[in-house]
């Protein structure tokens, strides 16, 4: 009783508010289409889900669960008044893409070979250098529309030049569901390998994961059980493994830690934020254990992660949850570390001494970690 009071709480706190954005996948705007602007911004972005298809209108990937791996794409308009930090979402249908975000052309793929072919012809448009692709994992209470549109605003925001794919899990997308969306993540850990097969094949320069929240216990879960398939790391070339705002019990978070070589220890990077509410309440739910997302950076470190204390930030537009989306200083340094292919401790470009210098984000790593 304590522990689902807790969970009320948190959803009372940090996720309630304002009742959700409607659904806006697949929907035009007759009056004003998307395709007919020259002014807006597009992005594909390449899906894979373990969620059932949707016949609902703007749904089109729902919260119920399925044991493949569905594969799609969808074209996603931003704005020309995009401003960056922000997340332009419509508030009524149909979505506006002179001022709103739009999602557009949903395309569902029979096999992965049928999608293979289409991120490689995504890459080929892209000069050498910028054919990588991005694996974007999100968090708890995501909508496949909230997930789909956060990853399509944090490309815009960190101008990443490569190609974005999704892996949206079965989130039920209510606060009250934090334990349906966590086994839902572990539905969805066996189908990282064919993910990874995906994007091997796609013969990309390199890929780069950033996982949010609940997201980042998939993702390390996921990388456990590449690793103990000794694919983990030799089949294509690894920039970095962001984590943000990991919503993982610490203990559990350095037993995983433990299992991976220190080669891709050193590519990881911990986004933390002490003040993270969603975080201290989760840590309350789980009987005191800190999560990763809110655990001392020095203990962190040890671990051989790099750590990226965002604690200081005070302007996300997006809460103190979601830090690495809702503040534009922040985008801008992933952005900037992402682009230049550096380490983000020892990247001393200018633009990143510029960022670094002008804000309060503070970088800690990598070190030796305490298992090497």
């Amino acid at each position: 009783m304590r522990a689902m009071s807790l969970l009320l709480l948190l959803s009372a706190l940090v996720f309630s508010g304002c009742s959700r954005p409607p659904e806006i996948m697949g929907i035009d705007n007759p009056a004003v289409s998307a395709a007919s602007l020259s002014d807006v911004t597009r992005n594909r972005i390449f899906i894979t889900t373990t969620r059932r298809p949707s016949e609902e209108p703007g749904v089109f990937l729902g919260p119920d669960r399925v044991q493949g791996l569905g594969l799609a794409s969808v074209e996603v308009t931003i704005p020309p008044t995009h401003v960056a930090g922000e997340l332009e979402r419509p508030k009524k249908l149909p979505p506006d893409p002179r001022k709103d975000f739009t999602v557009i052309n949903p395309v569902s793929y029979a096999s992965d070979a049928e999608m293979i072919a289409e991120i490689k012809r995504e890459l080929a448009k892209r000069p050498r250098g910028d054919r990588k692709l991005l694996l974007f994992v999100h968090g708890f209470n995501n909508t496949s529309s909230d997930a789909t549109l956060r990853l399509a605003q944090f490309v815009e925001d960190t101008g990443f030049k490569g190609v974005p794919m999704l892996f949206t899990w079965a989130s039920a997308a209510k606060t009250s569901r934090y334990v349906y969306d966590l086994n839902s993540t572990l539905v969805a850990r066996g189908q990282v390998k064919r993910i990874a097969e995906i994007m091997v094949r796609s013969k990309a320069e390199s890929a780069d994961v950033f996982a949010h929240s609940m997201g980042t216990f998939l993702t390390m879960e996921g990388l456990l059980d590449l690793q103990q398939a000794g694919t983990l790391g030799r089949r294509g070339e690894i920039g970095h493994i962001m984590l943000a705002a990991p919503d993982i019990d610490l203990d559990v978070f350095r037993t995983q830690l433990k299992q991976l070589s220190p080669a891709i220890r050193k590519k990881m990077y911990v986004l933390v934020s002490k003040d993270d509410k969603a975080l201290l309440l989760s840590s309350r739910i789980a009987g005191g254990v800190p999560r990763v997302g809110v655990a001392n950076t020095e203990e962190l470190e040890a671990l051989g992660v790099t750590v990226i204390d965002l604690s200081e930030i005070e302007d996300s537009s997006s809460g103190s949850h979601s830090k690495y989306a809702g503040s534009p200083e922040v985008v801008q340094l992933i952005g900037a570390g992402l682009n230049s292919g550096h380490n983000f401790g020892q990247d001393n470009t200018p633009a990143m001494q510029k960022i670094l210098s002008a804000s309060p984000i503070q970088i800690f790593g990598n070190g030796a970690g305490l298992f090497n």
